[in-house]
């Protein structure tokens, strides 16, 4: 079954210094375009984070997002035991008649005398829990691409389809077009008062008919539409392929309307190119 390059995933890490969030979001492209949104991630980390994903996602744009939230432990702040000396014995060098208490609470509101705790939200020794959280974050980016693809399966293959009725419909038109064709000829040649030599005249028609006729045409849209459903089918990653056999649906579809000579014909090649234009967009989204 095919997938959607459309997906989304998140997933979380217990660490010992908070939670961190991991959200992947992936949209559309021809190759697979790894964005990493966040500088939480390890700079060692990150050729084999890009790895991962691109071994999972295959293709398509894809953000990551990194987010965490500290715990209360690590947002306490440290207090600067020399620095708090240094302005307690500053202030009181000043010389003013205050208690040793008040001066200490005097110091301790100066905003620079704690210190936020520094260092690496994700460590080497906690690295097994981030990457766990990765590969279920891209499970999840996976399932819903699957949901998704099978949206795409059905209205794509409904299409497809939809064209080889159409292709019947023409069909069912070609005897009276080449009757008409034939006939529309001769009364031109009477309406200009042309005499007509039977035997040459047949030839003619022949070889005019023969440059209108659309049977292979046909045969190839019927082959090529045949060719679409085996690779949605049978292949995991079908989206490029599909497009160059939508290239050849379109070559034959235009090619019977340049033929066409019918009134009927061309309103059913109008609707051929509006269903694989339909095609054609939603299988810029299959993987």
């Amino acid at each position: 079954m095919i997938k959607s390059m459309t997906g989304y995933g998140k997933a979380e890490a217990l660490l010992p210094a908070g939670k961190l969030t991991i959200e992947i979001r992936t949209l559309n492209s021809k190759s697979a375009d790894i964005n990493l949104k966040s500088t939480l991630l390890p700079k060692d980390k990150e050729l084999s984070v890009r790895q991962m994903i691109a071994e999972a996602l295959v293709r398509g744009t894809i953000d990551v997002f990194l987010a965490f939230e500290a715990n209360a432990a690590a947002n306490a702040r440290t207090i600067n035991r020399d620095l708090v000396a240094e302005y307690f014995s500053q202030v009181k060098a000043l010389g003013y008649d205050a208690s040793d208490e008040a001066v200490l609470s005097s110091v301790l509101r100066f905003p620079d005398i704690a210190d936020t705790k520094k260092g690496d939200v994700i460590d080497g020794e906690h690295w097994p829990a981030v990457e766990a959280a990765f590969k279920e974050a891209l499970r999840q980016v996976d399932i819903y691409r699957s949901r998704e693809g099978a949206a795409l399966y059905d209205d794509i293959t409904g299409r497809v389809g939809n064209i080889l009725a159409l292709v019947d419909e023409v069909e069912s038109h070609e005897p009276e077009r080449l009757t008409l064709v034939k006939e529309n000829i001769i009364k031109a040649a009477e309406d200009l008062r042309v005499k007509l030599d039977p035997e040459r005249f047949e030839q003619e028609m022949v070889f005019y008919l023969q440059k209108l006729d659309i049977n292979e045409e046909k045969v190839r849209l019927r082959q090529h539409c045949k060719y679409f459903m085996d690779t949605v089918d049978s292949e995991p990653c079908p989206g490029k392929k599909l497009g160059f056999i939508i290239q050849e649906m379109g070559r034959e579809i235009n090619t019977t309307g340049s033929k066409a000579n019918n009134s009927d014909i061309q309103k059913a090649v109008v609707r051929m190119k509006d269903e694989l234009e339909k095609i054609r967009e939603q299988s810029l989204n299959i993987l």
